[in-house]
């Protein structure tokens, strides 16, 4: 044993900032999740720095931006070039597993994926992507197709209450656990969760166009199931920190990979700058260092930076290769934040948002109160999320904000050249990672399995 606290990670997919009662939604049902925020760190603007699924991943696995690790579009094989977070915790002689959903192999969504291309992770039940959720297989040790039994995340959930349960006693453990819900299909939540949201009950955003409601109340009326399903799930861990004894001694965050627009400024899905798409809940408890009394950190924490910061709160060495700030002494309030600001970006458009249905490469950046972004033809958008949280007017080119955009501009400009980003259409990228892509510049994962 050693003074190091385990790591419990928790993160859904597509999961938005809003979607929570401690957030103030008023359809949500989270009972678990409020009572987690009451007793953690609760950050209010966590950002997905390129809001899909495989680039935040392998930005979390890596603490490295996209241009970096080459991850920027979904479906792609993250090479293990960088010291993982996994490398990290095993050199730190933790236990490391990794249960649910994977999606940096690119070898195909439903095969099996070899012990040389996990990044590390030791204990393994996971499956690269599936969003069959009530018949949903994963792979242990072997080849060999498995399924979760019933509703995969509240499965999955008590799979980590054993692995909980049976390493407590050991060396400290670092497990990550990858939730599939709430991202679509919406409609196949369990049906106690189904039953608790009647799409005409449901109380909108501001920001969706009125030719969207009824569409947006039937996917929503979903999402909100799925998210009921989640904090049930979540009640199943928390429940297995609390009966093995180690709550005070572990670090639980809870978090997701991206947002969902679901009709909000008349867009579905992800990959949009829009904050429905780029902040997600962020939950950080650990009672040994910070207490369990509610406390909320304000200012953008970009998901490069989970792995230095996580690392050091458990005194391990933060590897060269990392490019995420260490925030850990801003938390414990000894030192100032290392940034104020999150980069915000999409590569390449594609998939659900090609260019066809108006995607566009962008680079912004979302401060506590602002949003700027740029396109490729020059200045985008600009919100000002305090006097517009559901960010209705645009202010870019705004004479009354000039001043304002200027400097955000230059911000956004330095972090460019800090972060080495050159911001070239999406070709180039492909082009030199050498990727193979449709003519919606989507990678043909179904041609793999």
């Amino acid at each position: 044993m050693t003074n190091r606290p385990n790591v419990v990670f928790v993160f859904a997919d597509q999961m938005r900032a809003q979607a929570t009662h401690y957030a103030g939604d008023p359809n949500a049902i989270t009972p678990n999740l409020d009572r987690l925020a009451e007793e953690s760190i609760v950050f209010t603007n966590a950002v997905a720095g390129c809001p899909v699924c495989s680039p935040y991943r392998a930005s979390l696995i890596t603490g490295q931006y996209p241009h970096t690790h080459g991850i920027f579009l979904n479906d792609l094989y993250l090479q293990h070039k960088a010291v993982s977070i996994a490398d990290a915790f095993n050199s730190a002689t933790y236990n490391t597993g990794w249960i649910g959903k994977w999606h940096l192999d690119g070898h195909g969504r439903t095969r099996f994926i070899p012990p040389e291309r996990r990044q590390g992770f030791k204990f393994w039940k996971a499956c690269e992507c599936t969003h069959n959720y009530n018949h949903s297989v994963y792979y242990a040790n072997t080849d060999q197709k498995l399924y979760w039994d019933g509703y995969d995340a509240i499965a999955q959930a008590h799979e980590a209450a054993r692995y909980i349960e049976d390493y407590q006693d050991t060396k400290p453990f670092a497990l990550f656990v990858s939730w599939g819900p709430p991202h679509d299909p919406y409609q196949t939540a369990p049906d106690e969760f189904k039953k608790l949201f009647d799409p005409g009950k449901l109380i909108l955003r501001k920001n969706v166009p009125p030719e969207l409601e009824e569409r947006a109340r039937q996917w929503l009326s979903g999402y909100y199931a799925h998210i009921a399903a989640l904090d049930y799930a979540m009640g199943i861990i928390l429940d297995g920190i609390k009966k093995a004894g180690i709550e005070d001694d572990t670090i639980l965050i809870f978090t997701s990979d991206h947002g969902d627009m679901l009709g909000s400024q008349g867009h579905f899905a992800k990959q949009r700058p829009w904050d429905e798409s780029i902040l997600v809940p962020f939950l950080l408890r650990y009672p040994k260092i910070f207490g369990k009394n509610k406390k909320i950190f304000t200012l953008p924490f970009n998901v490069v930076h989970i792995m230095p910061t996580l690392l050091s709160l458990c005194d391990i060495k933060i590897p060269e290769t990392v490019e995420g700030k260490d925030f850990s002494k801003t938390l414990i309030g000894i030192e100032q934040p290392p940034e104020q600001e999150a980069i915000i970006s999409c590569y390449c458009p594609f998939g659900q948002w090609t260019k066809k249905q108006g995607g566009k490469e962008y680079r912004g950046i979302r401060t506590e109160r602002y949003t700027y972004v740029r396109d490729l033809k020059g200045p985008w958008l600009l919100y000002d999320n305090e006097q517009d949280p559901y960010q209705l007017n645009n202010l870019c080119n705004n004479p009354d904000f000039e001043k304002v955009q200027s400097e955000l501009d230059k911000l956004l400009n330095k972090k460019l050249v800090e972060t080495k980003d050159e911001f070239l259409p999406g070709e180039y990228y492909i082009e030199k990672w050498g990727y193979q892509v449709d003519e919606n510049l989507t990678v043909p994962y179904w041609l793999l399995d």
